[in-house]
């Protein structure tokens, strides 16, 4: 297969080639037309040059021809055709002889009267088809071409005019002039010959010329290409394609790779981070798990201890599942396999629910949890999803929330077609730093922290591993809205879903709870 810079190059000295030979078809035949209208100009002057010789004489008072006619039959002629001849006088001979080409003088009966020497050297059959054909010619009419098969000489083709005068005598009619068609042909033909010649010499300059243009436009791109392939090695993202500022396409295409660039890297540094978190959390589970079977499985072991052992086990299998269950879930919404069973759905039941759990889980914490306001919306989505959105939002705000501080729980119709549940907490709040990073999976503002609450019962699905707010984000956007979270350290968060209010809502109604 040929490489770019070949076919670019083929393409150009192809083209070259089809623009020069079309260049040298139009200059042939423009060069043809024209040298054949110099041709008829060169007649046109001969026969204007034999008609201004006779005049002189004529002016003079010489009579150039007397009637001197006699019929005779051309020897050899099938068809018996026979011709009219005059004898021209020795004045006449005298005047016109010495003029050169080739010309003939018809009589007032269009009969010849007198032809140049050139004429009389010609075969008598040619003789005889200059003569028949200039006899139908008409003065300042268009030329005619005859040819003159027996003839060797002259190229076998001779162009025609006829011209005339009123100053000549009466028995002079006019003058047929010729000029042979071999001054017009020798010049194409050498202009052919010479481009034939010369077109494969400029077909080789053009494809190497073409192969060094190509070859140096494509220069850049063969730099950017080893760059490119310094860096997907996967240990040098860090680093970034130049940019050539004078060439606009190479300059954004470089841009466009950087970007790119940019984006696995930052998809290769989550993916890292991601496998490395993923295989902590899991590590101490296991290892757990391990100690206490083996404890369980000690022949002192009393059967409360193993009892105690078996239990402590479950507990971390059932983390380890709910771990697994949260990455399978991201997992399918990466890949877009996770489908959602959506169908209008009234927001103030769903929140409602959600709130009676966060009245149980707060309970526990020691936090209050309160419902302020609620407005109903429609919305178009899947409940289980949505509950599982809320309530993971409102179990991040308990755990984080010291015993004795406050989350409260919002659902209110904004602008813009849009429904808002919103959750305020009195915690400790995320610095300004983290809270870019606070739906990363498997971040966690403290990592130090101990895990306060658990998940059983709670339905969500990543409490204590750092990927309840990622997956909360996922259902959100899933849904075509948006999770957003305002903090401040040591003043508490504020998480904010945004969902689009479905098209069929009816009138809302507004509920103040005390």
């Amino acid at each position: 297969m040929w490489s770019t810079r070949a076919r670019l190059a083929a393409a150009y000295a192809g083209l070259l080639f089809a623009t020069l030979a079309a260049f040298c078809a139009a200059v042939y035949f423009a060069r043809g037309a024209s040298a054949y209208q110099d041709l008829g100009q060169r007649a046109v002057r001969a026969a204007d040059q034999v008609i201004r010789a006779m005049t002189t004489v004529e002016k003079s008072g010489k009579r150039l021809t007397t009637r001197d006619s006699t019929l005779q039959q051309r020897e050899g002629r099938r068809d018996s055709v026979w011709v009219f001849t005059v004898s021209p006088l020795t004045e006449m001979r005298n005047t016109l002889e010495p003029l050169p080409g080739y010309f003939l003088v018809l009589d007032a009966q269009r009969r010849l009267l007198y032809s140049s020497f050139a004429v009389r050297q010609l075969p008598t059959d040619d003789q005889d088809d200059l003569q028949q054909i200039g006899i139908d010619l008409n003065p300042g009419g268009p030329a005619a071409v005859v040819p003159l098969p027996r003839d060797t000489v002259l190229g076998g083709r001779m162009l025609l005019v006829a011209r005339s005068d009123t100053t000549l005598r009466p028995n002079i009619s006019r003058v047929i002039a010729g000029v042979p068609t071999i001054d017009a042909e020798v010049p194409p033909q050498l202009l052919l010959g010479t481009l034939l010649v010369l077109a494969p010499l400029m077909l080789l300059l053009s494809v190497g010329v073409a192969y060094v243009l190509a070859g140096n436009t494509f220069k850049p791109i063969d730099q950017l290409i080893t760059e490119v392939e310094a860096i997907t090695d996967g240990r040098s993202l860090h680093r970034r394609v130049p940019a050539d500022e004078a060439d606009e396409e190479l300059s954004r295409l470089a841009e466009t790779l950087n970007r790119m660039i940019g984006r696995l890297q930052t998809s290769f540094g989550a993916l890292r981070r991601f496998t490395a978190d993923a295989s902590h959390e899991l590590k101490t589970p296991l290892t757990v798990v391990r100690a206490d079977v083996e404890r369980a499985m000690h022949p002192n072991a009393g059967t409360h201890e193993r009892m105690q052992a078996l239990e402590e086990a479950m507990q971390e299998i059932a983390r380890m599942s709910d771990l697994v269950d949260s990455l399978l879930t991201l997992a399918r919404a990466d890949e877009g396999r996770f489908d959602l069973h959506r169908e209008p759905i009234s927001l103030e039941p769903l929140v409602r629910d959600v709130f009676e759990t966060a009245l149980i889980l707060g309970e526990d914490a020691g936090v209050t949890v309160s419902l302020p306001l609620v407005e109903d919306a429609l919305v178009l989505g899947d409940s289980t999803r949505l509950r599982q959105l809320f309530l993971n939002l409102i179990t991040n705000a308990i755990k984080y929330t010291p015993r004795g501080g406050h989350v409260e729980m919002t659902l209110s119709i904004r602008n813009n077609n849009e429904v808002g549940f919103a959750v305020r907490d009195t915690g400790v709040g995320i610095a300004a730093a983290d809270l870019p990073h606070v739906f990363d999976r498997f971040w966690r503002a403290d990592r130090a922290r101990s895990r306060r609450i658990a998940t059983a019962g709670t339905g969500s699905q990543g409490g204590g591993f750092g990927l309840g707010l990622a997956i909360a984000q996922w259902i959100a956007q899933a849904h075509g809205g948006s999770l957003t979270a305002q903090s401040r350290l040591g003043r508490g968060s504020i998480f904010t879903v945004l969902l689009p209010i479905s098209t069929s809502e009816s009138a809302a109604k507004v509920f103040i709870v005390s």
